[in-house]
């Protein structure tokens, strides 16, 4: 029997599949592109399965892909986190609860 993925897995997931008997067929993202395209799906991947489980597993998955993204774009976590202090400066954060329903011009 085989079961189709296509999706970027974890470095170590081969050798636990080989440890639970079975065969993995993997490949090495081709190039940049390929490899930032299977990170974004990853990371929708990620907050589906977070969103649908509210696992705390799950959000600590969301931020190893958070992680390996900022590495590929090249930002340090000092960056990232500075980016985000200044948008929460301008904008605030989430804190407040508050949902937009509409606007009236």
């Amino acid at each position: 029997m085989t079961r189709e993925y296509d999706k970027l897995v974890r470095d170590d997931i081969p050798a636990v599949i080989k440890r639970n008997g079975e065969v993995p067929v993997v490949r090495t993202a081709s190039d940049d592109d390929e490899y930032e395209s299977y990170l974004l799906e990853k990371l929708r991947e990620e907050v589906d399965e977070y969103a649908a489980s509210r696992e705390h597993e799950e959000l600590a998955d969301i931020l190893e892909v958070v992680r390996v993204i900022r590495e590929f774009e090249g930002l340090s976590e000092r960056e990232l986190q500075e980016l985000r202090d200044r948008k929460a400066e301008s904008r605030g954060g989430f804190s407040d609860r508050i949902v937009l329903e509409h606007v009236e011009s």
